[in-house]
């Protein structure tokens, strides 16, 4: 039986967006450069990076997840590393969609905190048996969660 799920929207990202912003905002953060952890943490890290006016970007290559409840022993960092320029700033936010096990998160922030000054980390959700909290958390839940960007998509067929 598979387990109940949370589904995302494209509006409830917007929504997301727009929250977590704000409490980065009122905490007075303001970051140099965001990491997106890719892939799951590419849309939000963009629309984040738009909402605060943050230029500086970078992307980081993760695999954890190979399918529904099914994961590596570990994270692995995958090449390529990003510029290690981008990621030795004053202030770096740490962007992913979501913090289940929180290793992945607890990877990055290691690796990046060689790097940066202050690393903090957004999440549009976190699990309750996360072994890291992030900074900035959208919604906590316990369920598996349907990503708009990671749904499956027909193609359509035809002539163009």
């Amino acid at each position: 039986m598979m387990p109940e799920r949370e589904r995302m929207s494209w509006e409830d990202l917007g929504h997301a967006v727009r929250d977590l912003a704000a409490h980065i905002r009122a905490d007075r953060y303001e970051p140099d450069a965001v990491l997106a952890l890719a892939r799951g943490g590419l849309p939000l890290a963009g629309a984040l990076a738009y909402a605060l006016g943050v230029k500086s970007m970078a992307t980081l290559n993760v695999e954890f997840y190979t399918g529904v409840d099914e994961r590596l022993e570990e994270p692995l960092l995958l090449p390529p590393v990003p510029d290690l320029a981008v990621l030795a700033t004053e202030r770096l936010l740490v962007v992913d969609d979501v913090a289940d096990t929180g290793r992945t998160l607890a990877l990055v922030r290691e690796f990046c905190a060689a790097h940066a000054a202050e690393v903090r980390t957004a999440v549009l959700y976190e699990k309750p048996h996360s072994v890291v909290r992030a900074d900035y958390v959208w919604r906590r839940t316990d369920r598996w969660i349907d990503f708009p960007w990671s749904a499956p998509v027909a193609l359509a067929t035809g002539t163009h």
